[in-house]
């Protein structure tokens, strides 16, 4: 009996934790990476990444921490972009309008889950 409400719990969690990431697109952007929206001239490494409008919330985001995980290509020009990581980036940075993607990762971070050359992925994000 024990074992059928672990393996239940565990199955509630993996579904919620599935079901409470968002969907979206990325592109990246390339050094320098200062001065930035959220810290001026202040370096905050290279896993970082701006928001767009969909995120932004008015400067809100600013110092957020979202995992980003690759999902899919958006284009035929790269069928399998994805590199199967996931990886955590803080929001130092604002897309402005016309961005072309729900979060602009730095080139390192979008790297770290997708194939540069496609330029633009599908992801799935969550705040954390």
């Amino acid at each position: 009996m024990e074992k059928h409400i672990v393996l239940a719990l565990t199955i509630v969690l993996c579904h919620f934790a599935l079901s409470s990431a968002i969907a979206g697109t990325a592109t990246y952007y390339t050094p320098p990476y200062t001065p930035s929206s959220c810290y001026g001239y202040d370096n905050m490494g290279t896993m970082i990444a701006a928001a767009s409008d969909t995120i932004w919330d008015n400067r809100a985001a600013c110092g957020r921490n979202y995992r980003v995980t690759c999902t899919g290509p958006t284009n035929s020009g790269d069928l399998h972009p994805c590199t199967g990581a996931s990886v955590v980036v803080k929001i130092v940075d604002y897309c402005p309008s016309g961005c072309r993607g729900t979060i602009d990762l730095s080139q390192e971070a979008f790297s770290a889950i997708a194939h540069l050359g496609a330029g633009k992925i599908k992801i799935n994000y969550v705040r954390v």
